[in-house]
């Protein structure tokens, strides 16, 4: 059974997104234990961006520091590119993994440069939506290991 915790930072707040949160979550319970690890979120205005982006990057790296996964991937529009079925290799291939989705001004480059990354897309997305997307992503990469009929 793959082991996948999801770091972000913030929360979701809105219904209809838990609720497809859950859905994929539900479809993911016989095949992968998913833990959600939402870190504080900060506020931020113009003036003080850098300082807060520090301070976010630098809650993911402690909190990382303690992480006991085999591999550790920050979600990134720079990072790589996976196909579905290149992604389910991925997932496959490692058994416990964290993915780390950034706040709304993104990642530090001390902790980019610190882990490797992946890219759902070069597009941005909302924070909300990232959750969902990867959690879309995670259950087609597993029915195509599992052989199931959901990818086309």
């Amino acid at each position: 059974m793959l082991d996948i915790k999801i770091i972000s930072i913030g929360k979701i707040k809105k219904k209809y997104f838990n609720d497809a949160l859950q859905e994929y979550l539900k479809r993911l319970s016989p095949y992968a234990r998913i833990k959600f690890i939402d870190l504080k979120a900060e506020s931020f205005n113009n003036s003080n961006k850098k300082i807060i982006l520090e301070i976010e990057s630098e809650r993911i790296i402690k909190f990382l520091e303690k992480d006991n996964s085999n591999e550790i991937f920050l979600l990134h529009e720079r990072g790589k590119e996976y196909d579905s079925l290149k992604f389910a290799s991925l997932l496959n291939k490692n058994q416990k993994i964290t993915l780390v989705i950034g706040g709304s001004l993104g990642f530090s480059d001390k902790l980019l440069s610190k882990y490797s990354q992946i890219s759902l897309s070069k597009l941005t997305f909302l924070h909300e939506m990232v959750q969902i997307i990867l959690l879309e992503q995670i259950y087609r990469a597993i029915t195509i290991i599992k052989k199931k009929d959901y990818h086309h």
